[in-house]
């Protein structure tokens, strides 16, 4: 009878692992023979619009190309390190080919097959158009290369296994291609490509479970900042509806809000990035902005009254 239980238990944990092995497989995208060339000046844009240089530049040095990575990015299942992504063929990017780069940008794998962690915006960026990720990609390869590799990412267990977020991308990640709306204008459209893909406005404003994923009910409502300190405000018209789509433009170029404050914290770097965009591609993503019905978000902690 125990040896019976005992090959119940073995068997049972064969399946329970050869079920998780299953479910957890990286699934990369089979992609389309190029229909043309590589566009820099799209791949400019779609730099610009993401904030690549918000997180992979090298910190505290003056050049926003210089893709060396090594920016600590906080949060509360410990601290990720943004990766080298410039063309060093050693330390960087310089050696991948166009498909490992598009199933990292858009499904979250890596070169050697791996899961990369959610820490990197793919749950946004799996909507962009495939092509638009090869431009990207050729523009990337025209900066400058920067050597050195980048620490480790400080996780503890089991945060620290790859192969558990292939079950976090079954529960958060929908990868889905983008669909336009017929019903909207192409202005609408393409703010709505921006904002929700390359831009991923909705990783930072909006709140997560404690798993890590948006809630979708409160997405763009706000709420902790993921990095830890500090709190991310409310988009919908909930947060920002006395803005107009001009006031929104102006703020994603300038970071001057209409009252006289103006952008801080994580947000300063991102303006630095949008303010590089084409001035019809800020007033699209200010139209999707200014389109988004007002969602509550938590409630952000008091201010601490300031000594008298």
């Amino acid at each position: 009878m125990l040896r019976r239980t005992i090959y119940v238990i073995l068997i049972a944990a064969v399946v329970a692992f050869a079920l998780y092995w299953w479910l957890t497989a990286p699934t990369a995208l089979a992609l389309p023979a190029p229909t043309r060339g590589p566009d820099l000046a799209n791949g400019q844009e779609l730099f610009n619009a993401g904030g690549c240089s918000s997180c992979h530049a090298v910190p505290n040095q003056p050049d926003r190309l210089k893709l060396g990575g090594g920016l600590a990015l906080g949060s509360p299942f410990g601290t990720f390190y943004a990766p080298n992504i410039s063309p060093d063929p050693t330390d960087g990017i310089g050696r991948w080919s166009e498909a490992e780069f598009i199933n990292a940008v858009m499904r979250g794998i890596s070169p050697d097959g791996t899961h990369y962690f959610p820490a990197f915006p793919y749950t946004s960026y799996h909507i962009a158009k495939v092509d638009d990720v090869r431009d990207l990609f050729a523009y990337l390869k025209t900066l400058p290369a920067v050597s050195g590799r980048v620490r480790d990412h400080d996780l503890p267990f089991p945060f620290n296994i790859r192969r558990n977020v292939g079950i976090w991308k079954l529960l958060f990640m929908d990868v889905g291609p983008f669909v336009p709306d017929a019903k909207r204008s192409a202005q609408w459209n393409r703010g709505r490509y921006l904002v929700n893909g390359f831009g991923h406005c909705a990783e930072c404003h909006s709140p997560r479970n404690f798993l890590g994923g948006v809630i979708a009910a409160q997405r763009f409502a706000g709420g902790p900042n993921p990095e830890g300190e500090g709190w991310v405000p409310n988009i919908t018209q909930k947060g920002i509806g006395d803005w107009s789509e001009r006031d929104i433009a102006d703020f994603l170029e300038t970071g001057d809000m209409p009252e006289g404050d103006s952008a801080s914290g994580a947000m300063r770097p991102v303006i630095k990035n949008l303010a590089q965009l084409r001035p019809e591609d800020r007033a699209a993503m200010a139209a999707y902005l200014k389109s988004l019905a007002p969602v509550d978000g938590p409630t952000p902690p008091k201010r601490a009254n300031p000594p008298s």
